[in-house]
């Protein structure tokens, strides 16, 4: 019997461990989408629309394929803020989304999405959300955009923004699809970790790369809202 367990330990080991190896690598391209666009300060996400952001999406590398019918999927992290204004511990997204028409070719894009509304975390959580219908979503103002986005009312429950060539601008994603990627946050949080445990801290001794991921996300929302 002891010898059988351990067989069985050894055959579910390293899947466990690619499991946990692929989620750290998303965190740490995720950290980096975050460093290039402190680098970028002409390109910001309106001060004000930070301000009042419930939770912040980062999902690095969306992969946009298509040869008549094209498609796009990429994995991220998502943080929510939390009643003392402080960010939370992220939990694993993934987006996914299709259209028809002509094209071709292969893109690779970083993607941020703020969230204005508990409404559209709560959805989230929930199950399967889709972009423009369960919210209403609109690519996001910046630059010169940005400075005109802060004197008119920002009625979207969330705005996209992509980032293509070291470039960030706004991002038209309607039709695309968030959900829980459950399995990657049982890689890094453990088995018993739900999303609102995550978003909570009451989870395991977290990597190092999620420490990192989530104080970068605060400082830098913090600099970009005192900066304007």
């Amino acid at each position: 019997m002891r010898i059988l367990t351990l067989l069985c330990l050894l055959t579910l080991l390293p899947g466990t461990l690619w499991a946990s190896s692929d989620a750290l690598s998303v965190v740490e391209e995720a950290v980096e989408v975050l460093s290039n666009y402190r680098n970028v300060p002409e390109q910001r996400i309106p001060a004000r629309l930070l301000r009042d952001a419930e939770a912040v999406a980062v999902v690095p590398s969306v992969i946009k394929a298509g040869l008549v019918i094209g498609g796009r999927r990429g994995h991220g992290l998502l943080s929510i803020r939390s009643a003392d204004g402080s960010w939370s511990h992220p939990v694993f997204i993934r987006l996914t989304g299709g259209s028809i028409g002509f094209q071709a070719g292969v893109q690779s894009t970083d993607v941020i999405l703020v969230f204005k509304t508990r409404r559209s975390i709560e959805g989230l959580i929930n199950g399967t959300f889709t972009l423009g219908a369960d919210a209403s979503v609109a690519a996001g103002p910046v630059g010169r955009e940005a400075n005109a986005a802060t004197d008119i009312e920002l009625k979207a429950e969330i705005y996209a923004y992509s980032r293509s060539r070291g470039l960030f601008a706004g991002v038209a994603l309607d039709g695309s699809s968030l959900k829980m990627d459950y399995d990657r946050n049982e890689s890094i949080y453990g088995n018993s970790a739900t999303p609102r445990r995550i978003f909570a801290g009451q989870v395991n001794e977290l990597d190092p790369l999620i420490v990192e991921f989530r104080d970068m996300l605060e400082e830098t929302m913090s600099a970009v809202s005192n900066s304007r």
